[in-house]
This record gives structure tokens, C-alpha cells and sequence, in this order.
């Protein structure tokens, strides 16, 4: 072979570079970048570098004295930061921004400056651990080796320049109630920083966080404008977002989002990885009916994922990403007077560099309202106020002041008949139409649109690239309300099943859902999902004793639990005593998965006992807190053999019963005080022996 001199040695590098070049343009360089980014991929001030990471410095560049930080999970802690951010702004003259905790890095605050304020709006999740955007936060303010920008240790007050406010979101149903921002309030003071104003604690569990809200920010800005010498003037609307309608462009083009949620879904190119920011449309493999009420409906979904890199352990969350029922987006655009003008283009941009804008644009009114709006949540008081200026006439703004003013009169006209946004408008309106809302007020006082979370009912053992739901379709009527509650995704879900079965136009209730999705992407039988890892277990050891309690739907993960436990009995493995205790109205009604018990008890045998609590079978009421009670000694015997007890279902009653249930159990069982049962069980809770997937 001949060989190659030094000039044949630089030709063939250069061709081989050029073609490389060719071939990588636009895949690894070259890239066009997308003029609506949308906030999903880190636009409008998601820090993108570095230095972006800095908030101090970001403060410093953009001008600004208030930051109000959050840990969210669902997006609630995340629209109170920017409802804050903006009366701030409104009433006091604060240059404010929001930021989620997970965009930054934190070694810098030790750098804030003592003439601005840092807000921490933050949410309880779960055992009391801090929300997923908040892990990295909350690990390095309580560490004790921490180490900030100016070499000073977790010890030396690093802090003690900085001024903070805290407001907590919690659920007293959870045993941990605000332990996120009562930790942090703790660790900030001994970090030297400085509270202004009480620690406000809303309380989902009771139903009061907007009331506990609104009643801890007016003290505290009254607090907050002493220590800082702000003057209050009078509040007025001042946008966050510009929103422009664009008539030169029409809803066809390749380039306007109908409901995409971001850039690669709207080029049909979806890819991982898929999270809460970017959900896989996953094909709906099969559905099924476990009622045989015909007033109520109980869905079991097997959702594949085998197209896609997600993957699930038992006892993961799947999250369902729902759109808005047609009936509703509707209802909401024929108020403000925009039917004409649903497919109009209009894009959403910041007015301020660091406002983040919640869904991409361009886009129509029509998508926005379906896809990205939660337009069917319960009113906030404080966003019926910011309404009442732009009322049809001077009567309807004073009732309308009114009831964002009067705690009672809110609750009576509002709140007690269930009302969402468009029908308070309606019902406000008496007929008349409100055309002169910004529509800018909805995109900035409504939340996000969220996935609704649900515990998956199967075992990834035995189905890895299936995915079980099994979810009670929401329906909630209250005497004298004008209108039933229809729950967004479980109705949702309805329809796609009814799709799958053969009905050309489902319609569950005539909510008319858009189920194939923007531009016909989704074909009907696919639906928008991502997973959220959960901590609720099966013990390592099969051989491990396990009692559950899952009333209802609380079966869920239950059902993956013992379907998991029979494939290891089926393998030849060992497996431990497996102790169910599922609760309904009647057997011949609600008692879901029956013949799927009789299946994992013959692979089980004698491990395996299903223990029944039927509510209206006989005279009187039977839950599965008698159940209980009637197997005390079993369970005493079981939890003294380091049994895990799990409980899924309602936090507000049952799971509370059940938790003082087990601490009496363990006080009468074992001769020990009840106080003494009690600290056991919270032992149990620390060991992680005792688990709970719960929901208010």
C-alpha cells in the first residue's frame, strides 16, 4: 500500500472535517434558535449559564431589590411568589422577581445586600421533604459544612446581611405540617439572617391556605414597609405580560403552538428525557369499567411507555397531563367576549426580563385557555379584587369589590356554590359580557394548567412498560350550587376510554374534551404522562411481612404491591405474610379488582389475605378501621415481626383514624401506655416501617 505524504495527510483531514461539518449543521452547531422558546426550556430568565445562577448578581443586572424564591410541587407555592411579586410591585414599588430555588446556586447569599429582601415561599411534600425544585436548597441550608462565596462556614453567620420573609404551605392532615418553611426558618436565623414579620403556615388540610394567605401579607407588608421605609401608594394593574395579537399570522402555521408544550412536540419530534417539563404522549394500550354502579364511574388505564426512556419502580406516581373540558373553555372565552377570536395568533412575552412566561407563544387564545389555563380551580378572593375595576358597569364592580373585600360574603357567593372563573363571571354578569379584562390579568392570576398525579397499580416486576391508573372519575355536587364539579383529567380519561371502545365522538357529561390533541397528534388513545419517583416501598426482603390498608381507590398502588409479591411466589421465591385490607360501599357495586385477588391468592396461598370492610352492605356502617380493631392481635404479632404498614387513601379522616388506630393497637397489645404506642408508631415513621401515600 502506497504511502501517504504529509500534503494527501491534510487534504484527507480537511475533506473529513468538511464533511463532518456538513452533515452536524444544525444537529451540534448552527442550531436556529427558537424565538419562542418557551418557558419549559428554560426562557425569560431561567439561568442558562454560570453566571446566571448568581442571584445576587441577577438582582444586581436587572435592577431589582425583592426576590421572592419557591419550592412548589403542584404550582400553588409558585402562584403565591407571583402574586406577591406583584402587589409588591403595585402597592409598594419594589422591584420584584420570582425565582424557583432549583435555577440557582446559593453560596452566594452571604453577598445579599441589606438594603433588599428575599422572600421564601415554600411547600411541604410528602414526609415533610422539601419540593423537587427545592432538594438542592434545602440540602445546602442545612448543612452544617456549607461554604459561602466569602470563605465563611455554616458557623459565622454568613448571613447575617440579609433580611427574609417566609410563607409555608402545608396539610395539617401529614404528620411533618410545614416543616419546610418552619426548617428553614430555623436555619436561616442561625445562618444570621433576619425575619421580618411573622412566619405565615396555610393549611390545605382544613381548606383555609388562601384565607391563612391572605391574612399573614397584610401584616407582614405593613412590617415589611417599616423595615425596609416603603411607602404604600395606590395600588394599580400593572402588567407582567404583554400579550399582541399578531392578525398577520394564522393558526395553521408550522410555526404557532396549539397546545404543544414545547418546541420538540411542536416539529413532531419529541424526545427524552420526559419529566414534569416534557411529558411522553403515551398510546392508552387498554381501559376498562371496575363499576358496575351506572351512577358512577372507576377507571382502570394501562398506559404504554415501552416507545419512550421512562421507567417506573412499584409504588412510582404517574403524572396525567390534562386539557381543559371544551364546555369550559367555552364558557371562559364567550365571557370575555373572544369567541370570534379563538384561533386568533397572539403571542405572550415578559415586559420584564425576568418574568417567566408559563406556556409558549405564539399561540391562540384557544390553546392557551385549553391547554395552559387552570380555568376550572376554585376563585381566589384576591383575584376577584383585581377583576372588579374591569366590571361591565359601576354595580357589578361594587358587588364585585365586595366580595374580594368580605371574608364571609366571599365564602357565601363564591365559594360555597363552587364556582370557577368563567361562571362567577357569568353569574356576576347577569347576561353581560366583560371585554374589558386584560387577558394578560388571566395569564398572570390563573395557574398553570398542572398534571395530576396518581399512584401507579402496577407492578414494573411484572409490567415494566405498562403503566396501570386506576382512578374514580370526579363528580362533586353541593346543595344549592348551580353547577357540578367535574374533575379535569379523571373526566378526561373518560373519553379517551370511550374513544378506545368504539364511540366515535365521546362526550362524557357534554364536557367535550379535545382528545386527539393539537393538530391531531394524539389520535384520540394517546395521553400526555411523565413519572414521579415516590419513596413508598415494598421492603427490600419479599420475605417481610406487609400490611396495607387501602380503602376505594387507596388500593392503588396495593394492587401493584401484591401482583408484585404473587410474580415472586409464582418464581419460586419466599415471600412474606401479605395482609390487605380494602374497603366499598357493596360488593356487588365498587369491589374493584375482586377476581384479581382470588388470582394473587392462589399464587400466594396462605401469605395472602384480602380483609374486607363493605360500608352499605348491612345495617350498620363497616370501615376498615373496624377491621382493624377486630385484628389486633394479628397486627400487634406482625408489627413486633418489623412488619411495614402502609396506608393509601383520604388524610383527612381515615388515614388519621388509622394511624391512632395502630398506636392503640400497640398500647392495648402490649400492656404500654397510649403515649407510648404513640411514640412507636412515630418510630415506625422515622424507620420508614410505617408509610403513607395520601392525598386531602
Amino acid at each position: 500500500m502506497a504511502q501517504l505524504d504529509t500534503l494527501d495527510l491534510v487534504v484527507l483531514v480537511a475533506l473529513l472535517v468538511g464533511s463532518i461539518a456538513y452533515f452536524t449543521k444544525g444537529t451540534y452547531w448552527a442550531v436556529a434558535k427558537d424565538p419562542y422558546a418557551s418557558s419549559y426550556a428554560n426562557a425569560n430568565g431561567a439561568a442558562k449559564s454560570p453566571g446566571a445562577r448568581n442571584i445576587v448578581q441577577k438582582m444586581e443586572d436587572t435592577g431589582k431589590n425583592c426576590v421572592i424564591f419557591y419550592g412548589s410541587q403542584t404550582g400553588t407555592a409558585e402562584d403565591y411568589a407571583s402574586r406577591l411579586a406583584k402587589e409588591g410591585s403595585s402597592r409598594f414599588g419594589l422591584k420584584s422577581m420570582t425565582a424557583d430555588l432549583e435555577e440557582y446556586d446559593f453560596d452566594n447569599l452571604d453577598t445579599f445586600p441589606d438594603d433588599k429582601i428575599a422572600f421564601f415561599v415554600m411547600a411541604t411534600y410528602g414526609e415533610g421533604e422539601p419540593t423537587d425544585n427545592a432538594v438542592d436548597f434545602y440540602e445546602f441550608i442545612s448543612s452544617e459544612d456549607s461554604s459561602f462565596s466569602n470563605g465563611s462556614s455554616a458557623t459565622e453567620t454568613p448571613l447575617s446581611s440579609m433580611k427574609y420573609v417566609t410563607f409555608g404551605l402545608g396539610n395539617n392532615t401529614y404528620e411533618h405540617y410545614n416543616s419546610m418553611v418552619r426548617k428553614l426558618d430555623e436555619y436561616l436565623t442561625k445562618l444570621g439572617a433576619k425575619r421580618i414579620s411573622a412566619a405565615g403556615e396555610g393549611d390545605d388540610g382544613a381548606g383555609t391556605m388562601e384565607e391563612d394567605f391572605l391574612a399573614w401579607k397584610d401584616p407582614m407588608w405593613d412590617e415589611l414597609a417599616n423595615a425596609m421605609g416603603l411607602e404604600e401608594r395606590e395600588a394599580v394593574y400593572e402588567p407582567v405580560f404583554e400579550v399582541t395579537e399578531k392578525p398577520e399570522m394564522s393558526a395553521v402555521e408550522d410555526l404557532v403552538y396549539l397546545g404543544e408544550p414545547n418546541k420538540n412536540h411542536l416539529e413532531g419530534k419529541s424526545k427524552g428525557p420526559y419529566n414534569a417539563n416534557n411529558p411522553y404522549i403515551a398510546p392508552l394500550a387498554e381501559s376498562s369499567e371496575l363499576f358496575t354502579d351506572e351512577t358512577r364511574n372507576c377507571l382502570h388505564c394501562d398506559i404504554d411507555i415501552s416507545g419512550s426512556n421512562l421507567s417506573y419502580t412499584t409504588g412510582d406516581h404517574v403524572a396525567v397531563w390534562p386539557t381543559n373540558a371544551g364546555k369550559e373553555v367555552d364558557r371562559f372565552l364567550d365571557v370575555l367576549q373572544l369567541s370570534e377570536k379563538r384561533n386568533t395568533v397572539i403571542t405572550v412575552k415578559g415586559i420584564d426580563a425576568t418574568a417567566k412566561v408559563p406556556f409558549p407563544s405564539p399561540t391562540t387564545y384557544d390553546a392557551a385557555v385549553r391547554y395552559h389555563m387552570e380555568i376550572c380551580a376554585p376563585v381566589s378572593r384576591q383575584f376577584v379584587s383585581a377583576l372588579a375595576p374591569f366590571a361591565p358597569n359601576e354595580a357589578i364592580k361594587a358587588e364585585m369589590s365586595k366580595i374580594g373585600s368580605d371574608k364571609e360574603y366571599f365564602q357565601t357567593q363564591v365559594a360555597h356554590k363552587n364556582l370557577n372563573i368563567a361562571q362567577l363571571l357569568q353569574v356576576m354578569g347577569n347576561g353581560e359580557r366583560w371585554p374589558n379584562v386584560p387577558f394578560s390579568l388571566f395569564v398572570e392570576g390563573l395557574h398553570k394548567l398542572q398534571p395530576r398525579y396518581y399512584s401507579i397499580s402496577s407492578s414494573s416486576k411484572v409490567q415494566n412498560k405498562k403503566i396501570s391508573i386506576t382512578a374514580i372519575v370526579e363528580s362533586i355536587e353541593r346543595p344549592g350550587a348551580p353547577h357540578v364539579v367535574k374533575g379535569v383529567t379523571t373526566n378526561y380519561l373518560l373519553a379517551l376510554k370511550q374513544k378506545q371502545h368504539g364511540e366515535p365522538n365521546p362526550d362524557p357529561h357534554g364536557l367535550d374534551y379535545a382528545i386527539h390533541g393539537p393538530r391531531n397528534k394524539w389520535d384520540g388513545v394517546h395521553v400526555p404522562v411523565h413519572v414521579r419517583h415516590s419513596n413508598f416501598k415494598l421492603p427490600s426482603d419479599p420475605k417481610t411481612p406487609i400490611v396495607m390498608v387501602g380503602p376505594g381507590t387507596g388500593v392503588a398502588p396495593f394492587r401493584g404491591f401484591v401482583q408484585e409479591r404473587a410474580a415472586l411466589a409464582k418464581a419460586g421465591e419466599q415471600v412474606g405474610k401479605t395482609i390487605l385490607f380494602f374497603g366499598c360501599r357493596k360488593p356487588s357495586e365498587d369491589f374493584i379488582y375482586a377476581d384479581e385477588w382470588k388470582e394473587y391468592g392462589e399464587a400466594l396461598g396462605s401469605n395472602f389475605e384480602l380483609v374486607t370492610a363493605f360500608s352499605r352492605e348491612g345495617p350498620q356502617k363497616v370501615y376498615v378501621q373496624h377491621r382493624l380493631k377486630e385484628r389486633a392481635e394479628e397486627i400487634n404479632k406482625l408489627l413486633e415481626q418489623k412488619a411495614y404498614f402502609y396506608v393509601c387513601g383520604d388524610a383527612a379522616n381515615m388515614a388519621r383514624e388509622v394511624n391512632t388506630i395502630v398506636g392503640q393497637i400497640i398500647s392495648t397489645q402490649r400492656g404500654v401506655p397510649e403515649s407510648k404506642g404513640e411514640e412507636l408508631v412515630k418510630a415506625m415513621r422515622t424507620a420508614n416501617q410505617y408509610q403513607e401515600d395520601v392525598w386531602s
